[in-house]
């Protein structure tokens, strides 16, 4: 019990010096002792990463998840430790609502089949899509989310930590600084009694100025003891300040962990709308294969209405195709000497001197240079030559 008294009294202590040592260094009435830069660098960017990483994280939530209501739901069931339940989402709504509706109207009938197999197409992208969100929770949401819940958290506590140490240290060193300057100041000062015959105003000043030098005294007895914990304060400190730089250099290896993560959900994102275009294209041909879309619906007949007709896209004008025939061009390009014109798609401004700067729809003429990076290639514009981006091009036959 006794131990437990001078622990909570000495820590009592200690809290009370700190909160001495905040208010007069926020008062200027106290020196504080500064980190070096690099650790004020590396907080910096800690903190810069915690606040994008959340930003980047409420709106990954909102764009797969767009319902406030239905994301509060699933943060409870997730804290509650619960299954969330299953829900149908807007395209798998959408399509039942078509094919109950195509049923309704009669499968046999142009319209009840067209919108029966528009209904089994949106219920397909409603699955694309769900599983859209199952692999950006897993590979994305899920890794952002425990760096903020754990890393981060865990970098808080060792720099309030260091806080605490650093007040410490400061607060070991105003009591040191006072004890060098009561001791100073009791040197001139002499405790010899007065003469005998002395009076008693003479008597009574001794008194004063022996009790003066007294205090001054008890306050010098305080320098070695203020010398001692100010070495253990300035140790401590040391070691804290080094624990907290070797977890923020483990920034990097979080940055490069979410460019990972990054990868993942982009890799997601592009199968999604790959498997939504091509059931577009299925669906369009389906529809197309109809001899008189919706011209007549329950043998009615429609005749002097306008008939609609639905354009069937070629499968030689879709993206993959398109994308993997530039690609190869400027594989050839790269692979063999010699300049091709190519239109510029989108404007660029030039990052370096050695770059070219380009405007959309202009036609320069590009060549490839040994030794030059695969995603980049020489442009040259009458006398003007630099390095320009093949994402930005189009090569012309």
């Amino acid at each position: 019990m006794d131990f437990n008294v001078k622990r909570l009294a000495a820590d009592a202590g200690t809290l009370f010096s700190r909160a001495v040592q905040f208010t007069e260094e926020k008062f200027g009435q106290a020196e504080k002792t500064e980190l070096d830069a690099h650790l004020e660098n590396l907080l910096t960017r800690a903190e810069t990463t915690k606040h994008w990483t959340e930003r980047i994280l409420k709106q990954t939530e909102v764009l797969l998840q767009p319902n406030p209501n239905v994301r509060i739901e699933e943060f409870l069931y997730e804290k509650l430790d619960k299954k969330v339940p299953t829900r149908m989402n807007n395209h798998e709504l959408l399509g039942q609502s078509m094919i109950d509706s195509g049923n309704e109207f009669g499968p046999g009938t142009a319209y009840g089949n067209a919108l029966i197999k528009c209904g089994e197409t949106e219920k397909q992208i409603g699955g694309a899509e769900r599983e859209l969100i199952q692999s950006s929770a897993i590979n994305f949401l899920t890794p952002f989310r425990n760096f903020l819940e754990g890393d981060f958290k865990t970098i808080l506590k060792e720099r309030k930590l260091l806080q605490n140490k650093r007040l410490d240290l400061d607060a070991a060193k105003t009591k040191l600084k006072k004890a060098k300057m009561a001791d100073a100041r009791a040197l001139p000062l002499s405790t010899t009694p007065p003469p005998g015959d002395a009076g008693y105003v003479a008597n009574f000043s001794f008194m004063v100025n022996f009790l003066h030098v007294k205090w001054l005294k008890m306050w010098a007895e305080e320098v070695m003891k203020a010398e001692q914990d100010l070495k253990m304060t300035q140790s401590e400190f040391d070691r804290q300040a080094e624990i907290t730089r070797l977890l923020l250099e483990g920034i990097g290896s979080t940055h490069a962990h979410h460019l990972r993560c990054l990868n993942d959900f982009v890799e997601a994102q592009m199968t999604y709308y790959a498997q939504c275009y091509q059931y577009m294209v299925d669906l369009q041909k389906q529809l197309g294969n109809f001899p008189s879309a919706f011209s007549s619906n329950n043998n009615q007949s429609t005749s002097g209405a306008a008939s609609v007709s639905v354009p069937i896209l070629p499968l030689s004008t879709s993206l993959p195709a398109s994308s993997a025939n530039a690609s190869s061009g400027f594989t050839e390009l790269q692979n063999f000497s010699g300049s091709r014109k190519a239109r510029v798609l989108y404007d660029y401004d030039a990052a370096g001197s050695n770059e070219l700067s380009l405007l959309a729809d202009e036609v320069i003429m590009v060549s490839s240079v040994p030794g030059m990076d695969s995603d980049w290639l020489m442009g040259e514009r009458g006398n003007q030559k630099g390095k320009v981006p093949i994402t930005y091009l189009e090569l012309l036959n």
